[in-house]
């Protein structure tokens, strides 16, 4: 039996999957925790790395590897390879004027045309730029920009300064910090705002742009090309990775996921995690002037556009924490209610929202009467704004004229019955839940296999559950009455 691992390292944690490269069984599992906060040092996801991988018991008899993982974190780079300062994450919105300024110097529509995308607080360009304006000492030291799957796959295959593991003893890179061995993939790549999903390249013009000045970029691989081999160190390195293991491109945490998934042309995938995001797979590259939909591509040779709200699972956290139940009461209380809950309407911008790009905003509740105000209301409220705002992104994705023939709906907070139910009536397109699983690192396995193989490994997604159509317009038409209050 052939071994391959995929890795998903995620905003929260780092999960490690290994499955069986010609079936995709699973055969074990490991996890372990990042940090909170939207900063953060990546010697903490190299360590979550090895965790992981012991709970998993072990690389010893894996034969490929592939990293999907959060995407536009700047992991900024000096000439020894060391780190400059913590990432700036994904969901870091202290870069919202930095992007404002690069879309008025450039304009909405030539930025989309150059790379699919508009400048929000959350892309790597738009970080970069504060970086200059906030830091400009450390700007003028940055040699090299990397992302996070860029960096962790990189320091797999031994290159790195001596010593950058949060502690225990030192970890011997034999290959040093040689910065032109950065490699990525174009679904990652595709989030930074200085690379094209149509033309392939970056723009290095719009990089510098940002930065101030020139940087080595990682070298972008096709979905089936391997970065390299793993590279076996010595200090504490040599327990967990065994020499001589193929590292595959690696990718995007979403386009991991359609990967895992199995999804193809006519697939959206809905997904209800930290954050929410709706993005389909496509033939044709997209290209959206208002900032909305992200051009992205794929980590399959397709594209990938896409929309990401900041607000998702933790609307329902929050709501579950003010009524004092957990997720399974929160459901419960919401099938009491009727579909729009009476008039309530929550707006759920807890965290700010980028998707609209509201990154100041705040959560409201609309409609409040003595009639309205009840919990179950409310907790009905609370699911139906999350989903109307994924509802929302799909709208705007299927404004670019890409079609839609059923809706994939994963995350945590697909597990749950109300949550089902009130999708369907919500979306009015059919509705399927996989069987729960680590999709995204399902789809770093799927990429392993394909850079060991050369064949792409077509392992079928199980479904859990395909809720009854039951659209209910009225929930739709209630939340778009407030959408500029």
């Amino acid at each position: 039996m052939t071994l391959v691992a995929g890795v998903d390292s995620s905003t929260q944690s780092c999960k490690v999957v290994i499955r069986d490269a010609d079936t995709g069984a699973l055969v074990r599992s490991g996890r372990a925790s990042h940090p909170d906060g939207t900063e953060v040092d990546p010697a903490a996801w190299w360590d979550a790395l090895q965790q992981a991988v012991a709970d998993a018991g072990g690389l010893d008899d894996v034969a490929a590897i592939s990293i999907a993982a959060q995407q536009h974190g700047m992991v900024v780079l000096d000439l020894d390879g060391g780190i400059i300062r913590p990432a700036l994450l994904w969901n870091d919105t202290r870069s919202a004027p930095a992007a404002h300024d690069l879309l008025a110097e450039v304009g909405a529509e030539d930025y989309a045309a150059r790379t699919g995308v508009v400048p929000v607080a959350s892309f790597t360009a738009s970080k970069l730029r504060w970086l200059r304006d906030a830091e400009p000492a450390n700007a003028a030291r940055v040699a090299a920009v990397a992302l996070p799957h860029d960096w962790l796959s990189w320091r797999l295959r031994g290159f790195g300064p001596a010593d950058t593991s949060a502690d225990g003893p030192a970890d011997t890179n034999p290959l040093g910090p040689v910065l032109t061995a950065l490699t990525t993939d174009p679904s990652d790549a595709s989030g930074t705002a200085y690379w094209s999903p149509s033309t392939g390249e970056y723009d290095l013009d719009l990089f510098e742009l940002a930065l101030g000045h020139g940087a080595i970029l990682p070298r972008v691989l096709g979905a089936d090309e391997q970065a390299g081999v793993a590279s076996q160190r010595g200090g504490t390195d040599a327990v967990w990775l065994p020499a001589g293991i193929v590292v595959a491109a690696g990718a995007g945490d979403n386009a991991g996921a359609a990967l895992g998934l199995g999804a193809s042309a006519g697939d959206v995938i809905v997904s209800i995690g930290t954050s929410g995001t709706v993005f389909a797979v496509t033939n044709q590259p997209t290209t959206d002037t208002s900032g909305s939909v992200a051009g992205f591509a794929s980590a399959s040779a397709d594209f990938l556009p896409l929309v990401a709200t900041l607000n998702a699972a933790r609307v329902l956290d929050s709501i579950a924490a003010l009524l004092g139940v957990d997720y399974d009461e929160l459901g419960r209380l919401a099938l009491e209610a009727q579909p729009g809950a009476q008039g309530l309407v929550l707006q759920p911008y807890f965290a700010g929202e980028r998707t609209p790009n509201l990154p100041e905003a705040t959560a409201s509740v609309f409609g409040m009467t003595l009639a309205s105000t009840t919990r179950p209301n409310l907790a009905r409220a609370a699911i139906e704004g999350m989903l109307c705002g994924l509802a929302d992104g799909l709208d705007a994705v299927q404004s670019l004229h890409v079609s839609v023939t059923r809706i994939l709906l994963i995350g945590g907070a697909a597990q749950n019955p109300a949550v089902r139910a009130i999708a369907a009536q919500v979306f009015a397109a059919p509705i399927v839940v996989p069987t729960p699983g680590e999709y995204v690192a399902d789809g770093g396995a799927v990429q392993a296999a394909w850079a060991l193989t050369g064949t792409r490994p077509t392992w079928a997604a199980a479904i859990a559950a395909e809720p009854n159509p039951d659209f209910q317009p009225v929930i739709r038409t209630q939340y778009a009455a407030h959408a500029t209050a």
